[in-house]
């Protein structure tokens, strides 16, 4: 599968890097929602695993432009924003699915199936 990893943590970004790679998905990262949200719209992804709290533009704002865009690729939205309120912005701006961290890998490889 070929999934957008959005997140400004560099060592979240290579464990699950490390992680979706040896499970045969192909993975782009962007550090920041501005470049992310550049990504998202100009390549074609199956999954954009987004966090919300970026520099830039945060992942909330990235997910309600990608989804008015008609950008159809599946959104998972990892962040540690979780409240119910949150849990609730994120799936209203567009995201499938919500995860707050800490996660366990085995956790995140279930949610993308």
């Amino acid at each position: 599968m070929k999934i957008l990893l959005i997140e400004d943590e560099p060592k979240l970004v290579s464990i699950i890097q490390r992680d979706l790679t040896a499970e045969g998905h192909e993975i782009s990262v962007a550090l920041d929602g501005t470049t992310g949200l550049e990504m998202a719209m100009k390549m074609d992804f199956q999954l954009i695993i987004l966090d919300i709290m970026l520099p830039g533009i945060n992942g909330i704002e990235v997910c309600r432009r990608l989804r008015q865009a008609n950008q159809n690729a599946a959104i998972l939205m990892l962040t540690a924003l979780g409240t119910t309120e949150n849990v609730v912005v994120g799936l209203d701006s567009g995201a499938d699915d919500y995860m707050v961290k800490p996660f366990s890998l085995a956790e995140l490889n279930a949610a993308i199936g």
